[in-house]
């Protein structure tokens, strides 16, 4: 696993059970704004699911965009943990989860 995954796993952690980050604040806080499809491909293949919960770090407008369980098992387990989805978005407003360098 290279360092830039590391960093990934690092902030995608912080994000609480109940909340949602974007893969665009995650690459923001590792000082490369422009590489949330970077940062979508370490979690894709993220070895430590559950404990890096890469299910709640969604798409710049809520979207559930790929998961590699699907967007079902995506949308099933925000659920599960009381994170409403309402036509495969999630409000951000609501349910996101700003994450500090």
């Amino acid at each position: 696993m290279d360092n830039f995954a590391k960093k990934v796993y690092f902030y995608c952690k912080k994000v609480p059970r109940g909340k949602v980050t974007t893969y665009g604040m995650i690459a923001s806080c590792l000082g490369k704004p422009m590489s949330s499809r970077a940062v979508g491909g370490a979690l894709n293949k993220n070895p430590h699911a559950p404990e890096v919960p890469c299910h709640r770090v969604v798409g710049f407008d809520g979207s559930l965009v790929g998961f590699a369980s699907g967007v079902k098992e995506r949308e099933r387990m925000l659920r599960e943990e009381g994170v409403e989805v309402v036509g495969g978005k999630v409000d951000l407003e609501r349910y996101g989860f700003s994450l500090n360098r």
